[in-house]
């Protein structure tokens, strides 16, 4: 019994001076060469967690959603037949153009500066079944090409309209109708007919001949 306990304590001391050497003359993988880590930035999309993304510049107005009840009284208001080609400037998330096209079957056209507004119009559109009648364009709206328009539809402020109407009367083909939501244009413009839905002002214009 003795001896058995000697021999085994003996070859215990043996090993441990050649484990340790083993263990210096080999260190592990994990310790030389770390594991590439992927970072969030790389992501092509917004993932949970991340800002969305940010406009070319300042919006000109903080986005506000017309109610579905003044969409469609803003349609009526315009007319809007099968025949027809609608722009939105300013379409947020696309709920005009939307109606649009899924009420008359018409082309339909949404302008916005925010990459975050156009990315919900989309999906928006998507969920509609309207894609191939909608397009959302991610450009500033006084600088967009609206010729094809034969209505127009705003919900913008008193001053930009203003500033917007030179371009409207320039741009737009005689008899294009323009809509606009809450604001008119002031003493530059006065609108053709006005109308009271939920107690909101809509208003009506027509381009004249040149």
């Amino acid at each position: 019994m003795t001896m058995t306990r000697i021999v085994g304590t003996s070859l215990g001391l043996l090993l441990v001076p050649l484990l340790s050497a083993c263990a210096q003359e080999s260190p592990t993988p994990a310790a030389t060469a770390p594991l590439p880590v992927a970072t969030a930035s790389a992501a092509p999309e917004t993932q949970p967690g991340m800002d969305p993304p940010t406009p070319g510049r300042t919006p000109d107005v903080i986005y506000v959603p017309t109610p579905d009840s003044v969409v469609k009284a803003m349609l009526e208001l315009a007319e809007v037949g099968k025949d027809d080609v609608l722009f939105d400037l300013g379409s947020g998330d696309g709920r005009i153009p939307i109606a649009a096209a899924k009420t008359f079957g018409i082309r339909a056209v949404g302008i916005d500066i925010d990459p975050q507004r156009i990315r919900e119009a989309n999906e928006n559109a998507q969920a509609a079944g309207v894609t191939e009648l909608v397009t959302f364009r991610e450009e500033d709206l006084f600088q967009s090409d609206i010729g094809d328009a034969t209505v127009v539809t705003l919900y913008l402020l008193q001053s930009l309209n203003m500033k917007l109407r030179p371009k409207l009367l320039s741009e737009l083909k005689p008899g294009t109708r323009i809509v606009s939501h809450s604001f008119d244009m002031g003493d530059e413009w006065e609108p053709e007919e006005t109308r009271r839905i939920e107690n909101r002002n809509i208003y009506l214009w027509t381009v004249p001949e040149r």
